[in-house]
């Protein structure tokens, strides 16, 4: 194949095949790969439109299988400026929350906060300000910045369907191949490969070495041999490729026959090894990569338990780190520990015993002593040294299904003093049944009122019916208005609901917002605002913060007309529930 002029490196690499053998006998100028006007939604999406020069190719024309291939090199370069997932008026957010703050003050707060472990709720926040549809803010931070945030949290949150929802709404970001990266390799580790390639259905910029060779060899796997090797070719003739790519593209295109050589570089490069090695056996070891541990699992190439041999340390220790990454269930291991044999004596004085053994010999020790006893602390206490041996090995997750399972038959009522935050703090939380509010009409914050933030009730109903509590409220002069009380209605103030004049000093309430809030507030830094909640909410359950704090919350929410997520506040603290 001749290629009529000489191919710009960048661009070529961007560019995505499309059906190649539908324009193969084209007159016209067609596009060959897969480049989509993206169509933006009628809502925020259109701004995108609006300010983004897709790259486009002008033209590439293909007259005869053996004809010249014409490329026209005329690309744009992209300048995204907005980026997202969830329409901002879905949570009263705007737009611009990000345009006006200080980008100093923003990596500042991301960083403290990626530092914590959060709570559900701060989490939820969170989601709410990295992921919602909005301008990227510019102000001492540059989009490459702000969007590496939102990527390496996608990335730490490891919800892959959210991910893969995020990069079809964002086709169009220069900087996307890391989150294509970890959601085409996930797969692929685990040895689900249709789901690795459909995600290059939806790229339409690909700039990367890597996920060029896994875009080649997805279009093989998709019986798509003459695309695949045309951007073989294309590629190729930006520069060498890698040897060992270009061997197991000849194989699996039919060109070579299979061979031996293997390369653990990456998780394409192992799975291109599995499919061309006949006879493929890989021996880890203790520092062979996670996602090989899980391409060995998932594709059934792992050795048994039953046939380690436990007087190899070596082996025994592999099926351990294996173990405590998920790769191996918990009780292969210690059916594993079974095999060893000790004397009578070992048993017997197990707590000096043990001491005296390698690690792993004496975590097998203790299992095994562990198994035989029946008396309650005896059994807490092995549980205990055995968990400890775990952790002080690095392989803190090798025992925690089995050490939960051993502690819920033990009653609680059967539990040392001494062994309570150990028997707290491993033993499987049990499944919390859902609540059901008490509703208790003598008291204001636990009223029907509440139904309103159930969305059971509409505004103007709301209005009559806490009129009408406040008229018997105010007849009551031992009445006493809580801080709950007044959490309740300054939400529905805030939310247009009206009060009679002869109400409006039942109470006092003084607005708790500080000034440097109430600023951003007024210059629209809503993003940094919700930052700045989630400093303060941080690893903390909603339902466990005092009182000020709540109101605190509460009363940013409702500046920020945060419907939704004041309302989750409200209800996890206010109400009585049964």
């Amino acid at each position: 194949m001749k290629i009529s002029k000489p191919l710009n490196k960048f661009y070529i690499i961007t560019l995505s095949l499309c059906f190649f053998v539908q324009i193969l006998f084209a007159n016209e100028p067609v596009d060959i790969w897969k480049i989509e006007k993206i169509k933006n939604s009628n809502n925020t999406n259109e701004e995108n439109s609006q300010l983004q020069n897709t790259k486009i190719i002008q033209s590439l024309k293909i007259e005869n299988q053996t004809e010249n291939i014409i490329v026209d090199q005329n690309l744009e370069a992209t300048d995204v400026k907005l980026a997202g997932l969830y329409d901002p008026d879905e949570n009263g957010l705007s737009i611009d929350m990000w345009s006006n703050s200080d980008g100093i003050e923003i990596k500042n707060s991301l960083e403290k906060i990626s530092q914590k472990n959060l709570s559900n709720f701060s989490e939820k926040i969170l989601d709410m300000a990295l992921l919602t549809n909005s301008y990227l803010p510019s102000n001492n931070i540059s989009a490459e910045e702000f969007l590496n945030f939102k990527f390496e949290y996608l990335i730490k949150k490891k919800d892959f369907e959210l991910i893969k929802k995020f990069l079809i709404k964002n086709p169009l970001l220069n900087d996307n191949q890391k989150l294509v990266s970890f959601y085409a390799n996930h797969y692929l580790s685990n040895s689900d490969v249709d789901k690795s390639c459909e995600i290059f259905e939806h790229i339409s910029l690909i700039s990367d070495d890597h996920l060029n060779n896994f875009k080649i060899y997805c279009l093989l796997i998709q019986d798509k041999k003459e695309e695949a090797q045309l951007l073989f070719d294309l590629k190729s003739e930006i520069g060498p490729i890698d040897d060992f790519f270009v061997k197991k593209f000849n194989i699996l295109m039919g060109y070579e026959e299979n061979d031996d050589t293997l390369s653990d570089k990456n998780i394409l490069y192992f799975h291109l090894s599995h499919k061309t090695i006949s006879n493929f056996i890989y021996e880890p070891k203790l520092d062979t990569p996670k996602f090989i541990w899980k391409y060995l699992s998932s594709s059934n190439l792992l050795k048994k338990t039953e046939l380690v041999d436990i007087e190899s340390s070596d082996q025994v220790k592999l099926i351990e780190k294996a173990t405590s990454e998920s790769v191996y269930d918990e009780i292969e291991l210690l059916d594993l520990y079974k095999k060893f044999q000790f004397d009578v004596t070992q048993l017997i004085n197990v707590n000096d015993a043990y001491k005296l053994l390698p690690d792993y010999q004496a975590r097998a020790l203790l299992y095994q002593r562990l198994l035989l006893t029946v008396d309650t602390e005896l059994k807490l206490t092995l549980c205990k040294k055995l968990k400890k041996s775990f952790v002080d090995s690095n392989l803190s997750k090798a025992f925690d299904k089995e050490l939960s399972n051993i502690l819920k038959k033990i009653q609680e009522d059967e539990i040392p003093s001494n062994f309570t935050t150990f028997y707290d703090n491993h033993k499987e939380p049990e499944v919390i049944k859902q609540s059901q509010i008490k509703f208790n009409n003598k008291i204001i914050h636990q009223s029907k009122l509440l139904k309103y933030f159930l969305n059971k009730t509409s505004l103007p109903k709301a209005e009559k019916e806490a009129n009408d509590l406040l008229k018997k409220i105010k007849r009551n002069k031992n009445y006493l208005f809580s801080k709950k009380d007044i959490i309740l209605i300054e939400s529905l103030k805030s939310d247009g609901v009206k009060f009679k004049k002869k109400y409006e000093n039942l109470y006092v309430h003084k607005d708790n917002i500080p000034p440097e809030i109430n600023s951003k507030i007024v210059n629209g830094e809503t993003g940094l605002i919700l930052l700045n909640l989630i400093e303060i909410i941080g690893e903390d359950k909603i339902e466990e913060l005092d009182i000020e704090s709540v109101s605190f919350v509460v009363g940013i929410l409702n500046e920020l007309k945060s419907i939704d997520l004041r309302n989750q506040v409200i209800l996890k603290v206010l109400p009585l529930k049964v």
